[in-house]
């Protein structure tokens, strides 16, 4: 294609160049932030400076210093994307759109999940095309992760990579217009780590003005560490790394030996007087604040936002089923993650049998991880924003069990993606390995649930009747 033919857009920060796509444009790798090298790894991300020229948006945008993740027999490559691809400048998002112009069509922004170690906007299930198609400007971003985005320290601002995603947001106000997007009608979300960052933008003063709407997918709002355990985290990172516990000691170790040490930081006791671990071991990073965004939903922008929260029926079955655990589960297995994830661990774990009485201990000790993880602290958000903002709540509930790791893996965590994105029939997620298993994906399915996400973030409404408690208003998505 030459380039005669590639649109063109101008934003105020300089001209970029994309690719015409069947449904539209893709503009890739578009600074939102300066880099952050060095110190600057530690502060506030700084507006970008621009640049003169046209700047190449046809090819992918380094991402954030990650480790590789493992997930047994199952291939996450479509979900947490390419890894680690170095280069600087990172702190950058990709734009596609219906087409540039004057017209104000919806924008939504996507924050990836990743345990707030991994991902990025190279993830191919993150490919916005059905967006375009559905007249959607779609923007997804990559943020600080790890070490940079989230470990507390003494002369650092906290939640560097919160910091990102609210610089990412100010930009899409500012810019989105040329491409298309009207900046008064924005629907911020996020899946995993990306929905509980989206439950602090709700809480976040910060954050007011710069959306409408939102969506948390398999979240939290209770997911954040309390500074106490942030420390914990603090001090195993600087005795790890020989080093002091401060930015400004930080500031001259390189990004891969940050990654190094991330196995040294996976055992940290994070159980304290007041709080147990909200990620129940899984990640050594997330949010740090002194109040959790489900119970601070008046200082932010939650009252004036619609929601569209939910989960799925089985998360936690990720994180056993692809390593061989859940059908090696024992009942001292089950009674760990109960004493893990709870203060009175026999009681939840009564309630949970009574609940399930033929259930086997991997089905237990999944229900008890993903109620710990995504389940407790969605249902806390939901009900919190119910009663801020009467009407404006939409609950959902992910019941289509992927048939993946020989009929086992279920509705668990990061399934419902493919769905959102109207991406479920793309040959890559099938097979033996893929994430939806072997044979085609249920008929429609795709369909009602972007649409319903579309629709939800042109007027407010998925499609079904507001949360008011209980679970017939809870729209339930099965084939």
């Amino acid at each position: 294609m030459s380039q005669h033919h590639e649109p063109i857009v101008r934003t105020p920060a300089g001209a970029v160049r994309g690719s015409r796509e069947r449904t539209g444009e893709r503009y890739r790798a578009i600074p939102y932030a300066s880099t952050p090298t060095g110190a600057s790894r530690f502060a506030e991300a700084a507006p970008h400076p621009g640049w003169t020229g046209i700047r190449d948006g046809t090819r992918p945008s380094p991402s954030a210093p990650q480790p590789v993740r493992n997930f047994g027999r199952l291939d996450l490559s479509p979900y947490f994307g390419p890894g680690w691809i170095r280069g600087e400048e990172y702190l950058t998002l990709d734009v596609y759109t219906p087409g540039a112009g004057d017209r104000r069509r919806p924008v939504m922004v996507f924050v990836h999940g990743g345990g707030f170690v991994t991902g990025s906007t190279g993830a191919a299930l993150y490919d916005g095309r059905a967006f375009a198609r559905d007249g959607v400007v779609l923007v997804t971003l990559n943020y600080r992760l790890g070490i940079p985005g989230f470990l507390a320290l003494d002369g650092a601002p906290d939640n560097r990579g919160l910091l990102d995603v609210l610089a990412a947001l100010r930009w899409v106000r500012d810019t989105i217009g040329v491409f298309g997007g009207d900046p008064g009608n924005v629907t911020v979300f996020g899946q995993s780590a990306g929905a509980t960052l989206v439950a602090a933008l709700l809480a976040a003063p910060a954050a007011k003005g710069l959306f409408r709407r939102a969506i948390m997918q398999s979240g939290s709002g209770t997911g954040a560490f309390t500074p106490e355990q942030a420390r914990r985290i603090t001090g195993a990172a600087a005795t790890a790394l020989g080093t002091e516990p401060t930015a400004e000691a930080f500031a001259g170790i390189p990004d891969a030996r940050f990654l190094d040490i991330l196995p040294a930081l996976a055992g940290v006791d994070l159980k304290t007087a007041t709080a147990t671990d909200p990620l129940a071991g899984l990640s050594p990073f997330s949010l740090v604040l002194p109040v959790q965004p489900a119970d601070a939903l008046t200082e932010g922008p939650a009252g004036d936002v619609e929601l569209l929260i939910g989960t799925n029926t089985e998360e936690g079955h990720l994180y056993l089923v692809p390593q061989g655990k859940f059908a090696t589960s024992t009942d001292t297995d089950v009674l760990d993650v109960a004493a893990a994830t709870g203060s009175a661990p026999e009681a939840a774990l009564a309630t949970l049998r009574a609940l399930h009485p033929d259930a086997a201990a991997g089905e237990l000790r999944s229900a008890l991880l993903g109620h710990a993880l995504f389940g407790r602290g969605t249902a806390k958000m939901r009900t919190a924003h119910a009663e801020l903002a009467p009407g404006r709540t939409f609950a959902y509930s992910f019941a289509h069990r992927s048939a993946a790791v020989d009929g086992q893996l279920g509705a668990t965590h990061t399934v419902e993606l493919p769905f959102v994105f109207d991406l479920a029939d793309e040959p890559w997620l099938h097979g033996d390995t893929g994430l939806l298993g072997r044979g085609p994906a249920p008929e429609g399915l795709a369909r009602r649930v972007h649409r319903a996400w579309v629709d939800f973030a042109g007027h407010g409404d998925p499609g079904w009747s507001p949360y008011a408690g209980g679970t017939d208003s809870v729209e339930v998505f099965d084939a």
